[in-house]
């Protein structure tokens, strides 16, 4: 299997994706947020590339299991019900809802990949599900960094270091063969130079501090944590789901955070 890696999504289009194998990471925050809240009962989320379209989208669904999350700029989009953060997308709020996912970075990269052969989408506290459904697949894919779509930056440090810890679990199942492309065998290497400290990584990452300076600095406790919440979100149709056989919270009201590993 041939593994790529592109380093923001500012440049690609449906076209170029419509029938591959995809992986969109966007570790802070809404990879990490999506797995919480499918985690927490959710019952699909919706990603959408504009405010305009999530308004669109929402009006023409059951409003009393249907929420707005998303943010710009880090913040909650005035007349959401949720903004982008983890710790928001609580068993008690999203159980049973659909969520209409609105994102400076991270949707737009999803609703890009809405025609893809295979979606998952990633992040460090569901990474061992993401590549175990990788080997299932046993094609080539490209894995997307949502990266930062502004006018002076698209590179996101810590989107390339957990698509570097991808690769890196993949090349340790020596029954799978793997090809890297340039731009892959880079983020293995950035994630065999910061991959010892996540947390520190993401505390010192442009973005991480930005979150920090905002009030989200808690958020990154919860992006850093290996595996905490090991649900595989996927493309199903134009939604995003959990993979079938995976089961929902039946009585717990606390998503799966308290562990804080971040190798």
């Amino acid at each position: 299997m041939k593994i790529d890696v592109t380093f923001s999504s500012a440049q690609l289009d449906e076209l170029q994706l419509r029938e591959r194998n995809v992986v969109v990471i966007d570790v802070l925050r809404s990879s990490t947020t999506i797995a919480v809240a499918l985690h927490n009962g959710a019952r699909e989320i919706i990603p959408v590339a504009s405010i305009e379209s999530a308004v669109k989208i929402s009006g023409s669904l059951f409003g009393e299991v249907t929420l707005r999350g998303g943010e710009r700029n880090g913040k909650m989009i005035d007349g959401f019900n949720l903004g982008n953060s983890p710790t928001e997308y609580s068993y008690s709020t999203v159980n049973g809802k659909s969520i209409i996912f609105c994102t400076t970075n991270g949707s737009v990269a999803m609703h890009k990949s809405r025609y893809a052969r295979n979606l998952a989408i990633g992040a460090f506290i569901n990474i061992t599900a993401v590549v175990e459904f990788m080997k299932e697949v046993r094609g080539d894919f490209l894995i997307i960094c949502a990266g930062r779509i502004t006018a002076t930056a698209t590179f996101s440090l810590e989107d390339a270091v957990c698509a570097g810890m991808m690769i890196h679990q993949l090349q340790e199942d020596t029954s799978v063969e793997i090809e890297l492309t340039d731009s892959a065998r880079a983020s293995l290497v950035l994630y065999r130079s910061l991959g010892r400290s996540i947390l520190k990584m993401l505390k010192t990452s442009e973005h991480g501090q930005y979150l920090t300076e905002i009030g989200y600095a808690d958020d990154l406790k919860v992006c850093a944590a290996v595996d905490s919440v090991p649900v595989l979100p996927v493309l199903s149709g134009t939604v995003i789901k959990l993979k079938k056989e995976e089961q929902r919270p039946g009585d717990s009201e606390q998503p799966a955070l308290t562990s804080h590993r971040s190798r």
